[in-house]
């Protein structure tokens, strides 16, 4: 029976593991798609989430390109300002960085601080001009279960399968007696 024990606790703790909890929710989509500013042709990729600790949970990955399929100059840099739509709040802003060194592909993470529509701009400044796109966007909170109900959840399954397995250690346990 203790190695019955052992597995179960080994089997609770793996699942309790919070690097396997804090997988992604869900991809990026675009909020603007190969939209001509200036110079530069933008994408913009957004996984807008609402926080609560102050963690930057918006996240957006800006896409530069000259038009013609040409990459930006290297110096080319992208600032995110994020202001609430539908309240009065301060205006955040963050520069982007390139992702791996690509000036193509650059990420600013920002604090949204409640669910609700956020105008997002996006200014692009670089050796070939400067140039502003704008959109909006909804934030939304994270919609993962909290931990303890995942294990509450499990717990019925847990239980089923221990039970599952006494039944046949004893019909196991009687074949052999008898």
């Amino acid at each position: 029976m203790t190695r019955y024990r052992i597995t179960t606790v080994l089997a609770l703790v793996l699942v309790a593991c919070p690097a396997r909890l804090l997988a992604h929710n869900g991809p990026p989509f675009p909020i603007v798609s190969d939209q001509v500013a200036g110079p530069y042709l933008v994408s913009i990729w957004t996984d807008p989430d609402t926080t609560d600790d102050g963690s930057p949970g918006g996240q957006f990955w800006v896409r530069i390109h000259l038009p013609g399929g040409a990459e930006p100059p290297p110096e080319t840099r992208a600032t995110v300002s994020i202001s609430a739509a539908d309240r009065a709040a301060s205006q955040r802003t963050e520069s982007a960085s390139p992702v791996r060194g690509d000036v193509t592909n650059q990420f600013a993470g920002l604090f949204m601080d409640h669910e609700g529509r956020f105008d997002v701009r996006i200014t692009i400044d670089g050796p070939r001009g400067r140039a502003t796109v704008s959109s909006a966007v909804d934030a939304t909170y994270d919609l993962r279960p909290p931990r303890w109900l995942f294990l509450l959840y499990l717990a019925p399954f847990v239980l089923v399968g221990l039970l599952w397995g006494r039944l046949l250690l004893r019909r196991r346990g009687m074949n052999r007696a008898g």
